[in-house]
C-alpha cells in the first residue's frame, strides 16, 4: 500500500513529464484500479507491455523526484505552514484583532499556494 501512495504522489507532481501513453497506463492502473490484464485487453497490447510501461513510468517518476525534489520541498513547506498556524494559535490572545486577521490571511494564502491554487 505504501508504494501505491508514493507512486500516486509522484504521479500527481510529475505526470505531465511522462508520455501520454505512460500517463494513461499509470492512471488506469493506480487511479482506476485496473489490472494489468484489463489494461492490456483495453489497449490491445500484451500484459507484459503494460507491465514494462508501468515499470518504466515508475522509474521515470522516481528519477524526476531525485533530480527535482519537488515533493521533498512541498512536504517541508507544508510542515512550516502547519508550524506557523500553531504559533498563530498560541499567540492570538496577545495580538490585536487586525494583526491576527493579517496573520491568518497570510497563512490562508500560503495554504492556498501550497495546494497549487495561485491567486
Amino acid at each position: 500500500m505504501e508504494k501505491v501512495v508514493e507512486i500516486g504522489k509522484l504521479f500527481a507532481f510529475y505526470a505531465s513529464l511522462l508520455t501520454e501513453r505512460q500517463q494513461e497506463f499509470m492512471s488506469l492502473y493506480y487511479y482506476h484500479d485496473l489490472s494489468l490484464g484489463e489494461i492490456a485487453q483495453q489497449k490491445s497490447v500484451s500484459r507484459q507491455a503494460v507491465y514494462d510501461n508501468l515499470k518504466r513510468s515508475e522509474q521515470a517518476l522516481q528519477e524526476y523526484e531525485k533530480k527535482l525534489n519537488l515533493i521533498k520541498y512541498y512536504d517541508k513547506i507544508q510542515l512550516e505552514i502547519d508550524n506557523l498556524g500553531q504559533v498563530i494559535d498560541q499567540i492570538e490572545s496577545r495580538l490585536e484583532l487586525e494583526e491576527l486577521e493579517s496573520l491568518r490571511d497570510i497563512l490562508d494564502r500560503l495554504q492556498t499556494y501550497q495546494k497549487g491554487e495561485l491567486m
